[in-house]
């Protein structure tokens, strides 16, 4: 290696052309996130020259804010300050009333004894702040500066500690640390559930403590352009993950999946195994929740992008029964397989299935040979056989009533009884009428005859169905009862001149 390398230079490179060797693809290009999948958040804020004074109006929010290390300097810089310029208060006292100069003289008496130089004020004021008292060193009577100046040295001592020690406990005790506790599956899936297909990502706790009111929501980042031509590079979409069903209310007891079923109202409706691969957008999953020991609000995030989203795979069951508990393996919380699934999307299945099931549309039917309505007459008895008469009387009758059946606002002769139960009146799909029954006040009964029947009136009413598919109209019926007629008549008596004519001929 080294003689080729003197022979052709040191940009010699032997190059492997072994075909068993397996390829290794390029390692991807780390995707830029909003949000971290520890929960953080991807931003910066700049260019704040004009606002910074909003963090100094709320400087307690801004102290909590910070990181532990400035809080702890703030924190030890205050009080050493705050140390210092007191002592140095003190130490001023006793050297303008000349203190410092007469402390050897028993007769003379100053503003702190036993008050000689800084260290000793210093020490006075720690005494005084911390209510230690040792008792050798306190404020004489004849030293009214020295009193004002122990009362503001109190007043500001309180503030000072309700201010710095409360920023602390606040800090201390804040839900960050119990979202940490709070696990997400490192990878979305979408696979089938209940025959649907579903986006699924998984959600457990780690400690015994619950999470009251426990609420999961999804949003959608991706960047897309308005018809109007306006782009949004970070366009925030929710996604559904139970809302409407309250499924996105969460016992959070031991781990659960929670899924976003993909339909004509998501936004991942036209979304394929194939077309995964050159999308880009992120998926943020926020769970919120009440901290049951503390009472605080919680909330943990985490986020999806496309390369962490596995199509064709579902979740590894973690739950087992144990004697007398059940048993969560985290080892398997992270862990998916493959199952069949479709490939293509949920737009392109819908699209298949209307096109393999048309439209059915009724088919046209002619009117000679649809299926005709029997109308029953309550008045007529059954099993009473014809009154005599011309042969062929009741079939002549039923033609001429089928051929007239296609006019509308005409009156129409009755059917006279045949030796069946009932008399085929009219076709469905030529009915669309109302039939009323009108007195017969111009025909007399004749003695001798059997019974016979009044004539029936037809008038055109416009209907919207026909009148095979209508219900029974509520009130009077459309055909009333027919009257007896006295023994000794015939019914063709009852019929018009030109019917008992045509009788008469046939």
């Amino acid at each position: 290696m080294s003689a080729l390398r003197r022979k052709f230079g040191e940009e010699y490179q032997v190059v492997n052309t072994n075909r068993a060797a397996a390829y290794v693809a390029p390692a991807k290009k780390k995707r830029q996130r909003f949000v971290e999948k520890n929960g953080r958040c991807n931003v910066q804020h700049g260019n704040l020259a004009g606002e910074t004074s909003r963090y100094i109006s709320d400087l307690f929010t801004t102290l909590v804010d910070l990181k532990w290390r400035w809080n702890l300097l703030i924190f030890i810089l205050t009080y050493t300050i705050a140390w210092l310029v007191m002592a140095s208060m003190w130490w001023i006292i006793a050297y303008i009333r000349g203190d410092l100069n007469r402390g050897d003289d028993p007769s003379y008496t100053p503003c702190v004894a036993n008050v000689y130089n800084f260290p000793s004020a210093f020490l006075f004021f720690i005494e005084t702040e911390a209510t230690i008292g040792y008792g050798y060193r306190y404020i004489t009577e004849k030293c009214p500066e020295g009193i004002i100046l122990f009362l503001f040295q109190s007043l500001l001592g309180s503030i000072v500690d309700a201010f710095l020690i409360g920023c602390m406990f606040i800090k201390m005790s804040q839900p960050k640390k119990r979202a940490e506790t709070l696990m997400f599956s490192q990878d979305a899936v979408i696979s089938q559930r209940d025959g649907k297909l579903c986006l699924m990502f998984r959600v457990g706790n780690l400690r015994n403590s619950h999470m009251v009111s426990a609420q999961i929501r999804c949003k959608l980042i991706k960047s897309r352009q308005t018809p109007e031509g306006e782009f949004l590079p970070l366009d925030q979409c929710e996604l559904d993950v139970g809302f409407g069903t309250g499924a996105d209310q969460l016992f959070l007891v031991s781990p659960l999946t929670i899924c976003h079923e993909i339909n004509s109202k998501s936004p991942f409706f036209d979304l394929s195994q194939r077309s995964l691969m050159s999308e880009q957008f992120e998926i943020v999953v926020i769970l919120e929740g009440i901290v049951e020991t503390t009472g605080m609000t919680c909330q943990a995030r985490t986020s999806y992008t496309e390369d962490e989203v596995l199509w064709g795979h579902r979740f590894l069951p973690v739950m087992s029964l144990e004697e007398g508990f059940f048993r969560v393996d985290y080892s398997q919380f992270h862990s998916t397989f493959e199952v069949p699934t479709p490939s293509y999307s949920v737009k392109e299945h819908e699209e298949k299935a209307s096109l393999r099931s048309p439209v059915i549309t009724p088919p046209i039917v002619d009117s000679h040979v649809r299926k005709e309505r029997v109308f029953s007459l309550d008045c007529i008895d059954a099993s009473e056989e014809r009154a005599p008469g011309p042969v062929g009387t009741g079939n002549r009758l039923g033609r001429q009533q089928r051929a007239s059946s296609g006019k509308e606002g005409q009156q129409r002769p009755a059917l006279s009884t045949g030796p069946q139960q009932s008399e085929r009146a009219s076709s469905t799909g030529d009915l669309p009428l109302q039939l009323q029954r009108l007195g017969s006040t111009g025909d007399r009964a004749k003695p001798g005859d059997g019974r016979s029947l009044g004539t029936l009136q037809v008038r055109p009413v416009p209907m919207t169905q026909s009148t095979g598919d209508l219900q029974q109209a509520r009130g009077p019926t459309a055909l009333v009862p027919v009257p007896l007629l006295l023994p000794g008549v015939r019914p063709e008596d009852s019929l018009p001149p030109k019917l008992r004519k045509m009788n008469a001929e046939r």
